[in-house]
């Protein structure tokens, strides 16, 4: 009997640590991740939870805690006979982060999770902390043995963000070197588990009527857009150490355009494919102080209206400097040189408070000769254009030409929509699912590697620097409920075209 491809087969039984237990990301994300992947078959039978926080918590009143999230931040009705087979199983160690004797309790945890769950020595470390604990948690790990994979597999989720530049994220990778292996580290991105973003690679390469055309002798140019109606939800702190830049672009956006410009990978597996998009971040050429000021654009949202409500503008909002330089909204046209892409502008951008929620991809392709039709009054022809929707929608679709019934030539544009509703829609997800269960299997395929961050921020640093060296006289630049600065209209119009807007 074949056996069933590796995504389709139960995470390894495991213990799943979550250091900061009680925070946002544990509660809305994480636990109702693990209860979807029991609905769908993916968790294994033989697991647990151990919950790491300084909360004073038994092991009854955390899975209170843990019922009360799946409850409140569950995308599909909680199933108590389900749900009561898993309760049993977890579990709280109450601890700080630099404390040595935390790590101790953890190992016992883990011990008897082994014992009496069946984890097989097994444990996904997931840091769900700020980032400035990340360094002080692995420490502690390594300083306690419990990264050690004697007796099973050990691993390490970080999330984003990793470094604040270049120079912190090589810190901070040299550091964890020091004390867990790169193959043990996985750097999770949420916006790589969208099914349209893993359907890129099989759109591509299994689809022989791109491939031939997806190279700059067809291509006019490339957009990627994360557009957000939300402003920043309470999270000012963070927004004002973070901006546009480092929270979108230098991840997801980046990570989203090496997927549209990678070459085909010799294999599906991790280390194939991850090779293929570390080469395009390192073929984008790096911007001279002169390239950032005629190449990037900057904006801070001000008040506006949104669903015909008033809203605050950025330095209005909570914990933020009524004289914040942070910015909202962030535009860069980036040049791939490479032979498959140079001359092919790609433009990004990301932005708050913005007109509507909006994650695409297009792809622009070159204009037909007019001169065909010039002689039946056609004055002009739109190119054809490839949009790859990832959310709110998650679909795929093309813009073309055809005649009008009638006796004279008349172009009409025409879409051809591909969307997973075609499917019967996709099961309502948080987006973790896929990459938590990638981790607990060890495909480490839509995790970044230290290189890969390394050269994200080569990308992303030389822009910074001149952002903070020069702070913005115009801020707030563009209304709430706009599609952003005038500006960043005016970076694509100097080439002649315009952002690929969908009302």
């Amino acid at each position: 009997m074949t056996a069933p491809p590796a995504s389709d087969r139960p995470g390894d039984p495991c213990a799943f640590v979550i250091f900061g237990a009680m925070g946002d990301l544990a509660r809305r994300k994480l636990l109702p991740s693990l209860y979807n992947l029991r609905l769908n078959g993916l968790l294994p039978r033989d697991f647990a939870i151990v919950g790491v926080s300084r909360r004073a918590l038994d092991d009854a009143a955390y899975r209170d805690a843990v019922t009360g999230a799946l409850r409140t931040f569950a995308t599909r009705p909680v199933d108590d006979a389900i749900w009561s087979e898993y309760a049993e199983r977890v579990h709280h160690v109450q601890g700080d982060f630099e404390d040595p004797a935390t790590y101790e309790r953890i190992g016992g945890a883990l011990a008897h999770a082994a014992q009496k769950h069946g984890t097989a020595g097994n444990a996904l470390f997931y840091l769900a902390t700020p980032p400035t604990e990340f360094c002080h948690i692995v420490r502690g790990l390594g300083a306690a043995g419990l990264l050690g994979e004697s007796a099973g597999w050990r691993r390490v989720v970080i999330e984003k963000p990793f470094g604040r530049d270049l120079d912190s994220a090589a810190a901070l990778n040299r550091e964890l070197a020091t004390v867990v292996r790169e193959e043990q580290i996985y750097r999770i991105d949420h916006y790589l588990g969208k099914e349209t973003v893993q359907n890129l690679m099989v759109f591509r390469f299994a689809n022989g009527i791109f491939e031939p055309i997806w190279n700059r002798r067809y291509v006019d140019h490339v957009q990627v857009t994360v557009a957000e109606e939300l402003g920043v939800e309470g999270r000012g702190d963070y927004y004002e150490q973070a901006g546009a830049l480092r929270d979108i672009v230098q991840n997801h956006i980046l990570q989203l355009l090496t997927l549209v410009a990678m070459e085909p990978p010799s294999t599906l597996g991790a280390e194939a494919v991850r090779n293929e998009k570390t080469k395009v971040l390192e073929s984008i050429r790096p911007m001279s102080p002169e390239d950032v000021l005629r190449n990037t654009v900057r904006g801070q949202y001000g008040e506006g209206y949104l669903g015909g409500q008033k809203v605050p503008g950025y330095r209005a909002e909570p914990s933020v400097s009524p004289t914040s330089q942070t910015e909202t909204y962030a535009a860069l046209k980036l040049q791939v040189e490479n032979w498959r892409w140079a001359g092919v502008p790609f433009y990004v951008r990301a932005g708050k408070r913005l007109a509507r929620r909006d994650t695409q991809i297009s792809i622009q392709f070159r204009r037909p000769p007019l001169l065909l039709f010039q002689e039946a009054g056609v004055e002009g022809i739109e190119p054809n254009r490839l949009d790859i929707l990832i959310q709110p929608e998650e679909a795929i679709c093309i813009s073309m030409k055809a005649k009008r019934p009638g006796p004279s030539i008349q172009l009409q544009p025409v879409r051809l929509d591909f969307s997973y509703a075609d499917f019967g829609g996709l099961p309502p997800a948080t987006g973790y699912e896929r990459l938590l269960h990638d981790a607990m299997i060890g495909d480490a395929t839509l995790f970044h590697r230290a290189d890969m961050v390394e050269a994200s921020w080569r990308i992303a640093t030389p822009v910074l620097d001149v952002w903070s060296t020069l702070p913005a006289r115009d801020f707030p630049n563009y209304a709430a409920g706009s599609w952003g600065p005038a500006t960043a209209s005016e970076l694509l119009a100097r080439d002649g075209r315009r952002w690929a807007d969908r009302e």
